[in-house]
């Protein structure tokens, strides 16, 4: 018996409640492909995987994982996965070409057909409208630093939903705007590769607007029934000491990477602090009266990615930073412990911290994991067989934690796994794997990996082998 063989059949197991959701997750720009087909214009990740030096070995998404021709087979992978929902995002460039006006009745179709698909399949649909692939015209119209932008969102919102709304009962405004704005704007290292801190800092306000005015958008043409969310990565921060100047680079960095978010959205006010420690930038002139009222919009529950954890002391950063204002304040230091092939420290605590933390601050808001997951450097053997033990322990680990957070009273309605196929993974290009799903680009054949059978056993007994 194989150690993943052995696992599948344990003697005592982590029951999770009766009605907890077993999902997987992806995105459009990492799997669809199918770039220039039926009228879909280039995204702001077009631009940048296509521009030299942006992009490991030059790789773009311009075919990716063939979901867009592949989509009945991967529906069928998820439905022998057993799982109860798929999260998935819209592309933006393939509904609605230059980011205003109508729609392209091709690039929707897609997505009726893909959500019709997993109906069929028993699966419930999670449809995320923004996973970073902004259409270029808006780009070059000022992006996400430009008030506009959060307009234009409201209404591509309204378009998803009328095509769509009959069939999905699960709706996500944003993926991770942490990283649009930052990773996007103030360190140049994802799309579209500015290195603007103020750009950055405006982008972060008008993602929250652009959350909320789509909530609204959204209240009005679903219906009631429907559930409206936020998805954000969270950092688990930790001080590297108890000393002042360690604790003060948590906060900073708790600000900027955590606060800056929920207080807007949950509060509907900016964090003082942020607002303080940035003031040599900006003085916040473009949050206009009732902005904060609108990002404050009620929803149903909040989406949250983790990966790894985030330690802090005091000293200073690399530059550009993903983190205006904090650049000479805050200095990164490596997790101790076993790493990812991302070079990601594993460490399921952070997790629970996370998860408890939002049981106190929000305590009536239900909680969502919608990615969790790790990349490893796995390949298919001379059978055709793909062994991801550290994968299958990966995720054992923070399902582990997720339980005991359920266990400590916090509401996690649902656990979404990042991915269910390996894919374009955006500045490493298809250098890094994701996916419980092995995907041979060169033939797009899809292998399921043994974490896929592992996590398909946990979802078929509702519980996690210990």
């Amino acid at each position: 018996m194989t150690a993943v063989d052995a696992r599948l059949h344990p003697t005592t197991e982590l029951t999770f409640p009766a009605g907890f959701r077993w999902g997987t997750a992806t995105a459009a720009y990492q799997i669809e492909g199918a770039a220039g087909e039926d009228g879909r214009t280039p995204s702001i990740w077009d631009t940048f995987s296509r521009t030299p030096g942006k992009v490991r070995n030059g790789d773009t998404g311009d075919i990716a994982a063939d979901h867009y021709h592949r989509l009945r087979e991967d529906v069928a992978l998820m439905r022998d996965l057993g799982v109860t929902d798929y999260r998935f995002s819209v592309s933006w460039p393939r509904v609605q070409p230059t980011g205003r006006g109508p729609g392209e009745q091709k690039g929707l179709d897609f997505y009726r057909r893909l959500t019709d698909e997993l109906r069929e399949a028993g699966i419930r649909p999670v449809a995320t409208l923004y996973h970073w692939d902004l259409p270029q015209e808006l780009e070059d119209a000022g992006g996400w630093p430009h008030r506009d932008t959060a307009e234009r969102f409201a209404e591509y919102a309204a378009l998803v939903a009328g095509a769509l709304g009959d069939r999905v009962a699960m709706w996500t405004t944003l993926n991770e705007p942490w990283c649009a704005a930052f990773l996007g704007y103030a360190s140049g290292v994802h799309a579209p590769g500015r290195t603007d801190p103020v750009a950055a800092l405006r982008a972060a306000h008008h993602l929250n607007l652009a959350h909320g005015r789509a909530v609204r958008v959204l209240r009005a043409a679903l219906p009631a029934s429907a559930e409206i969310s936020l998805t954000l990565n969270l950092h688990a921060v930790r001080a590297l000491s108890d000393s002042e100047a360690d604790r003060d680079a948590a906060r900073r960095i708790d600000a900027l990477g955590n606060r800056v978010f929920l207080d807007p959205v949950f509060h509907g006010r900016l964090p003082a602090d942020l607002v303080e420690d940035t003031a040599a930038l900006t003085d916040w002139s473009f949050v206009r009266d009732g902005d904060l009222e609108v990002a404050a919009t009620p929803i149903d529950s909040l989406g949250i990615n983790y990966y790894s954890p985030t330690v802090v002391a005091a000293g200073t950063s690399a530059s550009p930073s993903p983190w205006p204002g904090a650049d000479r304040h805050v200095r990164f230091v490596p997790a101790p412990g076993p790493r990812t092939a991302m070079d990601w420290p594993v460490d399921a605590q952070g997790l629970y911290e996370l998860l408890t933390r939002l049981r106190d601050e929000l305590p009536e808001v239900p909680l969502v994991i919608t990615e969790n997951g790790a990349a490893y450097d796995d390949y298919a053997d001379p059978s055709g067989d793909v062994h991801d033990p550290e994968r299958v322990a990966y995720l054992h680990a923070h399902l582990a934690a997720v339980h005991r957070a359920l266990a400590d009273g916090v509401d996690v309605r649902g656990y979404f796994l990042w991915s269910l196929l390996d894919n374009f993974e955006w500045a490493y290009g298809y250098g890094k794997r994701f996916g419980i799903v092995h995907v041979d680009f060169a033939s797009q054949r899809r292998t399921p990996k043994d974490s896929a059978r592992w996590y398909a056993d946990v979802i078929a007994r509702g519980g996690l082998p210990q």
